[in-house]
């Protein structure tokens, strides 16, 4: 068996990212009864809104499942009671210090992911005690590292530099690219931004809408005064753009971002003055579907592309 699907006992090496405004607990019992890992974005939610997503999500799955933590987000002390008490398997942690609650999760038996853009963050994480980490490449849609090494690169250095699972997440959203990625030394993948054009994302119809109609070039990565994020061009980031080329300090922009600009996008539907986090890879999706269908597309893709390639003579 995979030894990715081995450590977080499921069918298949593919985890549904746990992405802010789109990943509830709909999603994530979705994907882990279709035989992925679902994850539900804690980075949005409120400790008692957490607690009830988690509840949700054991009530309509019995398969593995995870909560991403932004180690960022003020209430992870809540939060944690939440993962303790209803006993969630996987815990995927972000943004920050992995030694900050590696230790404490595994000691509850929980199995720890850590994200990375780096290989440097990688070997970090490794040495902090995490069971894997995900190597996200500049692609990726939402918060992104500062490096902007794509995923073509960033995954074989994070293969090199580590001997936990790596997972591979950054322009992935099919089973071509699946396969690629693990032609590179990744044990599986994480995908976000085809499972934000699913039926259960929690993601307003408007933000889907948008992700399907997206082109080559509608995504950029921005504010990386504050902290990068990857998003889709409206007046919102030209608001930013504009800001950023007349000088603006890191005050001055996190003003204008203010409070809530990612819900008014993502879950309110505002696609003019909402920020609207997706990664490159928004140019390929060209249709919304039960994430069931979505995992078995890549799954049918996946087994086509080891064909095609086992056909190839070099």
């Amino acid at each position: 068996m995979n030894k990715l699907c081995n450590l977080l006992g499921v069918e298949h090496p593919i985890i549904q990212a746990g992405m802010v405004w789109c990943s509830g607990w709909e999603l994530a019992s979705a994907c882990s009864n279709s035989g992925a890992l679902g994850v539900i974005g804690s980075g949005s939610m409120y400790p008692e809104i957490l607690d009830e997503h988690i509840a949700k999500c054991k009530a309509a799955t019995s398969m593995p499942f995870g909560v991403n933590i932004p180690l960022l987000y003020p209430d992870i002390d809540k939060h944690l009671e939440s993962i303790f008490k209803h006993k969630v398997p996987v815990v995927i942690t972000s943004a920050g210090n992995p030694a900050k609650l590696t230790g404490l999760l595994k000691e509850r038996g929980v199995i720890v992911f850590h994200v990375v853009s780096s290989a440097r963050f990688a070997k970090k994480a490794e040495d902090a005690g995490v069971d894997g980490v995900i190597a996200e490449g500049f692609e990726a849609g939402g918060h992104n590292g500062r490096e902007e090494t794509t995923s073509l690169c960033l995954i074989p250095q994070v293969r090199q530099a580590v001997q936990i699972p790596v997972v591979a997440a950054g322009g992935i959203g099919s089973g071509s690219a699946m396969f690629a990625a693990m032609a590179l030394g990744a044990d599986g993948v994480q995908i976000g931004s085809r499972f934000v054009a699913s039926e259960e994302s929690s993601a307003h119809l408007n933000f889907k809408k948008r992700v399907i109609a997206a082109a080559e070039g509608d995504t950029v990565l921005t504010l990386k005064e504050l902290a990068p994020v990857r998003l889709i061009k409206n007046s919102f980031y030209q608001d930013v753009l504009d800001a950023c080329q007349s000088g603006a300090q890191k005050a001055e922009l996190a003003a204008l971002l203010g409070r809530g600009r990612a819900k008014k996008g993502m879950f309110e539907g505002d696609l003019d003055q909402g920020e609207l986090e997706i990664g490159q890879v928004s140019a390929q999706i060209k249709n919304l579907m039960p994430a069931k269908s979505i995992i078995d597309e890549i799954l049918s893709d996946f087994r086509a592309t080891q064909v095609r390639m086992n056909k190839i003579k070099v």
